[in-house]
């Protein structure tokens, strides 16, 4: 630790943290020089000699150093006096030698926590200050807190002879220990946490005060004690007193339109004395004593004008300011007891990917942007908590939650995110502990994985044309469960030759455990861990994290198996909201983020310095075509389910739900329900399941013999509204998804038996071999392709197509699809 030359430009350092200013602050990490040289000249060498405080020339030195050498002797003197007294203290050169200079003290500020637009999300911190470099404080504000504290305060030399005198006579005759300090005592007395109102602390308080006044120059101590110094209602520091009372900063030039005055300065130098009120004075705060603020402030403006600091006109036009009265919804921290306060943790926890620690952290000053847009995080908290009314959750059991993510697509930034009503709570969505180093637990995906699955297979040129067998066994014997449906209704009843499409949209799981098979479930845990994935859970509860492992471990024994490929193993929510979001980006992958910007000022100069560049450059993980013809499917899913957004706003998405298993009956219901996908804007990413622990999940609006709970039911109707507000509020123009590229072999992977055309018929009709019409065909359900109303291949009767439709009160099969065992 350095030490400063007595009157120099340098003082201690402290590495990897952030000094007061007046004594300098470090960059993060970085080291600091604690002490420097003020821009100013030292205003302690002479008396003001012009209008306004124009300062003159210093004084001979060699009087000075006489003076200085002077009161270093009176104040030894001083002990030597109260020590004959019976202060106890040993001698009076040992004491004065004996007393350390405390190093400069590091003071803690709040750090400002912001919206995307620069709204404050949440002030975080232990005290509401600002520290700013002295250089930068208007000098009409010093001027007034001398007036008002300390007059002689740029003449003396740190004490006051007269009320430590006070002091040991009060003391030796039995009366209240008491005196006047200076501003260089006041701020001794708070640098060595002097608390204790007694003699011997006004003794050490006058002897670190005088060492104060060798180390620093007046300018420097000034600054140190208004970065210090409490104005009430909260406030620590001169700037966030003029910030709370008048709207202004100390570091507005004067001159400046929105600098503030003499007669504010005034104000806020007023409050010091006294800025709370007590059972013996009402303080000097003017929101709680007007008629004794305004009184004091008197006192301050008639030693301003005495000390010509201020010129008799502007003494003669004073008036008593407007100040801002305190407001009970005053953002201090905002999102304290708010769903938007959980994603403080997160912020928390990137700042310290940046290497921004808690000590540095906790000592504040910093601003950060985050990526939270107020209507997005709005309209998130709206869709999913079950406590707002225009939730699809409200009245649904309490022991049911909800997470709600959106992302851009374009760029990574999480626009809003809500996972649980307490931001000291559970983190639905992130599954975050506290302090951010780690991860504890997560959610089964169900179907909702599948999109992965599809990824990986179509970069290994899958084709959606592909057939698959339905009725295949696994190498155990066992069936692939598809939910309990009945085989012969899989694919309408095209048992061995279902297609892949076909099946991704109804949500199948057989195709998807044997292209795991095929092509390595390796290979569908690299694409979702390409897509953004970074944690899984086994089957017996162990977190893999997928950044540090590879396949050497996934496919080892008690890991993962093919069921991985239909959303079999636990998974973060955020992480899979991340890889949705790479999806809906056409396969350019972003890492999901919440901290747009950090920044801070940087106390050597005052200049704002930028601490974290934002990268928004992504990394293509899935070819631009095959990206396409997985849209296309998932565009399909939306009308199939009846989630079309307002407007014919295009949107893509894929359903979710896996098994509450309690082993108590014959029925499997359903735990965990998913709904993902969104706009080439925004991703959305909706989880419904139990809340702190696993719970049948039950729908009121659904028609299936138990109520279940479906991917494509409750999680989808949160998504709709989600999205439907987001683009609403924010007028959002409506973009489409590029056009279809079908890609892929259709005989490669699939292990169907595509069935043989049958020979044409020579009887039939020759108009129907040219698209003409033959007798008996149309809508009236005649002839061998039926009709609207009926028949063979129609949307009716025979062996046509459902005509059941899905409101989220009848399921599917693609939601029956996703039930137990499935997802």
């Amino acid at each position: 630790m350095g030490t400063a030359v007595p009157g120099g430009a340098t003082g201690s350092a402290r590495v990897g943290a952030r000094a007061s200013v007046g004594a300098g602050t470090s960059s993060v990490g970085a080291r600091a020089s604690v002490a420097r040289a003020a821009v100013r000249p030292n205003p302690g060498l002479d008396a003001p000699d012009g209008p306004g405080g124009i300062k003159g020339r210093g004084k001979d030195k060699s009087k000075a150093a006489k003076r200085r050498r002077r009161t270093n002797i009176l104040t030894a003197a001083a002990a030597v006096v109260v020590i004959l007294l019976g202060a106890g203290v040993v001698g009076g050169t040992y004491f004065f030698d004996d007393v350390a200079l405390p190093p400069p003290v590091t003071e803690d500020q709040s750090n400002v926590i912001q919206y995307s637009n620069g709204s404050v999300l949440a002030k975080m911190g232990e005290q509401n200050r600002t520290v700013v470099p002295e250089e930068k404080i208007n000098e009409v504000v010093e001027h007034a807190v001398a007036a008002a504290e300390d007059k002689n305060f740029y003449t003396h030399h740190g004490i006051d002879m007269k009320g430590i005198v006070r002091a040991a006579w009060n003391n030796f005759t039995g009366g209240t220990t008491q005196g006047a300090s200076t501003i260089t005592q006041q701020y001794a007395r708070h640098a060595a946490d002097l608390k204790a109102i007694s003699i011997n602390r006004k003794l050490r308080e006058a002897v670190i005060a005088r060492k104060l006044e060798s180390q620093y120059n007046k300018d420097q101590i000034m600054g140190m004690y208004l970065n210090y110094i409490d104005l009430g209602e909260g406030r620590y520091g001169i700037e966030a007193a003029a910030q709370g009372y008048f709207g202004k900063s100390v570091t507005t030039p004067a001159g400046d339109p929105k600098a503030i005055t003499p007669y504010e300065a005034a104000v806020l130098a007023s409050i010091i004395k006294q800025p709370y009120p007590n059972s013996a004075s009402q303080g000097y705060d003017p929101n709680y004593n007007p008629s004794g603020a305004k009184d004091r402030w008197e006192y301050t403006m008639k030693n301003m004008l005495e000390m010509h600091w201020i010129t008799p006109e502007v003494y003669a036009a004073r008036k008593y300011p407007a100040v801002r009265k305190p407001n009970a919804n005053s953002c201090k921290t905002c999102a304290a007891d708010t769903p938007a306060g959980m994603i403080l943790r997160h912020v928390k926890a990137e700042l310290a990917q940046m290497g921004i620690s808690d000590s540095e952290f906790d000592q504040g000053g910093l601003t950060v942007k985050t990526t939270i847009n107020p209507v997005v995080q709005k309209a998130a908290e709206d869709a999913g908590s079950a406590a707002r009314a225009t939730s699809p959750m409200h009245k649904l059991p309490k022991t049911y939650q909800a997470a709600v993510i959106g992302i851009d697509p374009n760029n990574g930034r999480v626009l809003g995110y809500y996972g649980g009503d307490s931001p000291t709570g559970t983190d639905y969505g992130g599954y975050m502990s506290g302090d951010g180093t780690k991860i504890l637990g997560g959610q089964s995906p169900g179907s909702s994985f599948k999109i992965y699955t599809l990824a990986a297979g179509l970069q290994e040129d899958l084709s959606f044309d592909s057939i698959w067998d339905s009725s295949k066994l696994r190498p155990n014997g066992t069936p692939i469960n598809n939910a309990g449906a009945d085989p012969g209704t899989i694919c309408k009843g095209k048992t061995k030759d279902c297609d892949l499409e076909t099946a991704t949209i109804k949500s199948y799981n057989f195709p998807f455990y044997w292209l795991a098979d095929a092509m390595g479930r390796d290979k569908v845990i690299d694409a979702a861990k390409a897509a953004g994935l970074k944690h899984m859970f086994t089957d017996s509860g162990k977190n893999v994290d997928l950044t540090k492992t590879d396949k050497s471990t996934w496919l080892k024994s008690g890991y993962f198996d093919n069921e991985v490929a239909f959303g079999q193993y636990r998974i973060v929510p955020l992480e899979h909201a991340e890889g949705v979001a790479t999806i809906v980006n056409g396969g350019v992958h972003f890492p999901a983020h919440f901290v747009m910007q950090v920044k801070r000022v940087n106390p050597e100069d005052g200049k704002i310095e930028i601490l974290n560049p934002e990268k928004n450059q992504g990394n293509r993980v899935f070819r631009a075509d095959t990206m396409t013809n997985l849209q296309g499917v998932m565009k399909e899913i939306v009308d199939v389910d009846k989630r079309d957004l307002r407007s014919g706003r295009e949107s893509i998405a894929k359903s979710g739900t896996w098994e509450y298993d309690d082993g108590k009956d014959s029925h499997t219901g359903s735990g965990d329900c998913w709904f993902v996908g969104g706009i080439p804007q925004l991703a959305a990413t909706v989880w419904v399941g139990g809340k702190n622990n696993k719970v049948e999940l039950h729908d009121p609006a659904s028609s299936s013999r138990f109520h279940d709970m479906f991917g494509a039911g409750v999680p989808s109707r949160i998504w709709k509204q989600f999205l439907d507000t987001v683009t609403k509020n924010l007028d959002w123009k409506q973009e489409d998804f590029p056009a279809r590229i079908k890609t892929g072999e259709a005989d490669k992977f699939g292990n169907g038996i595509k069935p043989i055309e049958p020979p044409v018929d020579p009887n039939t009709c020759a108009l129907s071999l040219i698209g003409g019409t033959c007798p008996g065909d149309g809508n009236n359900g005649g002839g061998p392709n039926g009709g609207n109303n009926g028949g063979g291949r129609g949307n009716g009767g025979g062996g046509g197509g459902t005509t059941t439709t899905n409101d989220g009160t009848t399921p599917t099969q693609q939601d029956i699809a996703t039930t137990p065992a499935t997802g």
